[in-house]
């Protein structure tokens, strides 16, 4: 990789924004983000290089409304836009790559529907778009790319930049360990998480999911993980509250740099060593996990569970819930009439 930046940090900035009821209050909360971003590269400089930033979901908008319609009268944008356009500006200003939170997205190639998207925008613009796979499903009315009959889209891009291979994912998606696999497998070192992780299941004891999920991710799939967690206070983001808890994890599963858990505003920077990662991957034998995977063995993932290209548009919610009872029974019922063929009739 020419030109890499091997040795940087990244900085996590957690927010604590109003969650906007339409596009005005989408430029309010960018305003802000980007005075965080000033923050982060121009305060640390004198310690550190930060090239990272990244942005908790929902920063600059959350399905608050209970119909698609009304989302996309209120909130939804298509990407790229005005938004992505001021973070491009401050990426060139200072230097840095942005993963900008998540919009709520439309598309014309898909009408009725809205994705929940992040993006990595660079001083060249948006270098990668993600579409949340995993709604967290039923209270996100946004739709899943996986659900739509002739998606042809990659569901986990990565890109090639200067501070390494990036790959981003959301929230929910973080769960599902093949999900974040997929990153891993198209090269990824640095995996980004933006998220708006709400209590119970965050950053506290019994459960704290947020630093289990992380590191496991870390480790599994021998990479760093930058996640980035909502910070926003119950009056801002009814009916959650969420606990923060951002985090930088190194490939071993090592927590460098965390935000202390609790709502609010913060930034927490971290190292990447990109050398010391690329060594690791290089010369281990042991705990290589990406490499030791004998997919021939898991003949589970050869067959459909949850419903793939069958979603109408506009989506309703008696079809979520359908889907979600289909799943049910697939996952219930191994062998049955869910694999390969059937999906293709399902897409078709």
């Amino acid at each position: 990789m020419s030109n890499a930046c091997l040795r940087y940090y990244a900085a996590m900035c957690q927010t604590d924004l109003p969650n906007p009821t339409d596009r005005a209050g989408i430029h309010r909360n960018v305003g802000r983000m980007l005075e965080m971003a000033h923050f982060a590269a121009t305060a640390y400089a004198p310690f550190h290089d930060v090239r990272l930033i990244v942005f908790p979901e929902f920063s600059l908008a959350a399905p608050m409304y209970d119909r698609v319609d009304e989302l996309h009268e209120k909130l939804a944008v298509p990407v790229p836009n005005e938004f992505t356009d001021r973070f491009q500006k401050t990426a060139g200003e200072l230097g840095v790559f942005i993963q900008a939170g998540s919009f709520l997205e439309c598309d014309d190639r898909y009408p009725g529907h809205v994705f929940n998207t992040s993006c990595l925008i660079g001083p060249d613009g948006v270098l990668l778009k993600y579409r949340k796979v995993h709604p967290w499903i039923p209270w996100e009315l946004h739709t899943s790319p996986h659900d739509l009959p002739r998606y042809d889209a990659p569901l986990f891009p990565t890109v090639d930049t200067e501070i390494g291979r990036l790959g981003a994912a959301i929230c929910y998606d973080w769960l599902f360990p093949e999900a974040i696999r997929q990153l891993a497998l198209s090269g990824a070192e640095v995996l980004i998480r933006v998220s708006a992780y709400m209590d119970p299941w965050g950053t506290a004891a019994p459960l704290d999911w947020w630093t289990i999920i992380n590191r496991a991710r870390a480790i599994e799939n021998v990479a760093y993980v930058a996640a980035c967690n909502q910070g926003a206070a119950l009056r801002r983001y009814a009916p959650f509250s969420w606990p923060g808890g951002s985090m930088i994890v190194d490939y071993d599963g090592r927590i460098l740099a965390q935000a202390e858990p609790g709502g609010g505003e913060r930034i927490v920077v971290g190292p990447i060593d990109l050398a010391a990662l690329r060594t690791e991957r290089e010369r281990r034998r042991g705990h290589l996990m990406p490499a030791h995977l004998r997919m021939e063995a898991y003949p589970a993932y050869h067959r459909g569970i949850y419903p793939a290209g069958t979603l109408p548009s506009p989506p309703r919610q008696e079809d979520v819930e359908a889907a979600i009872r289909e799943g049910r029974r697939r996952w219930h019922t191994p062998g049955g009439d869910s694999g390969p063929a059937s999906e293709a009739r399902a897409r078709a």
